[in-house]
């Protein structure tokens, strides 16, 4: 075993069974004469649960392949400069990103461990890396990550090219108004983008507050079931302590009575006893 089997081993368990899983091959491998290896292994973090949701996400065969295809795509457009490829590289981004955030989400619901409300934002942070910067695809792709990931460098647009030489002054001002018109509809469309994240977040903040005031209601009517029960076995502890009460007081007039009872016995045993020896003795002397 190498480390790339044990980290595709440990980093394919959900997160709360990662710790000890990492501990105890750490421990066989440094059992087995490897010190070294345990030692990486020992060094493996465990995935924050978006990570980790991620990385099943790129485990399973055809959830985010059309994304990072796209993104593949998308950079090598960039590097030839291929503004229509990049204008339609564009146009997928979105859809595509939002696609493989549902693809996420319901993979790890499917896996038992569905994620929080918040988690869409981390995800589409993270794979929004992954289309525009190779490592990160490649981080995506092996499938272990610890920490959602983020991109802050620049998005990928056509840059226009200078039209033949200096003093050609109406293609300068031509690719001038290009360039500005491109910087325009990059600001546009990062304001939007903008706009939609922040509509986005509302939204989800919205749903987590009406789910948590719905949390908050059940719990309500529980608690006042709660105290209703309480009060009830209280009311009737008090009844059980009174009836034991009464027991106990039975009791101890039982053991008075019978002790008084048994010193009763034993004065009427010894008065017949010596009654019936002065009989025997009476009788005798008759004889």
């Amino acid at each position: 075993m190498d480390l790339d089997e044990a980290a595709d081993r440990l980093y394919g368990m959900v997160p709360e069974e990662f710790t000890t899983a990492r501990d105890a091959l750490a421990k066989e491998t440094r059992a087995a004469g490897d010190a070294a290896l345990a030692k990486q292994i020992k060094a493996l973090r465990r995935p924050a649960v978006v990570a980790w949701a991620v990385n099943q996400a790129a485990r399973r065969e055809g959830l985010l392949e059309p994304l990072l295809d796209l993104g593949r795509r998308l950079r090598e457009a960039w590097r030839a400069q291929d503004a229509e490829a990049l204008a339609e590289a564009g146009r997928e981004r979105t859809r595509l990103v939002a696609r493989a955030v549902r693809s996420v989400r319901e993979n790890a619901e499917a896996a038992g461990h569905p994620l929080a409300s918040g988690a869409d934002l981390e995800i589409e942070q993270t794979l929004d890396a992954a289309v525009v910067d190779e490592d990160a695809a490649e981080q995506v792709r092996r499938g272990r990550l610890t920490r959602p990931l983020s991109y802050s460098g620049f998005t990928p647009a056509p840059v226009v090219r200078p039209a033949g030489k200096a003093g050609r002054a109406g293609e300068s001002r031509e690719a001038e108004g290009r360039r500005a018109k491109a910087e325009r509809e990059r600001r546009v469309e990062d304001l939007g983008r903008a706009l939609a994240e922040a509509e986005k977040a509302a939204a989800e903040a919205e749903r987590s507050r009406a789910g948590w005031a719905a949390e908050r209601a059940d719990a309500v009517r529980e608690h006042v079931r709660r105290v209703e029960k309480v009060e009830t076995l209280t009311a009737r502890l008090a009844k059980a302590k009174d009836k034991l009460n009464a027991a106990s007081h039975r009791l101890d007039v039982a053991r008075r009575e019978e002790t008084g009872a048994e010193r009763a016995a034993r004065s009427a045993r010894l008065r017949a006893d010596e009654a019936r020896d002065a009989l025997d003795s009476a009788r005798s002397a008759e004889d």
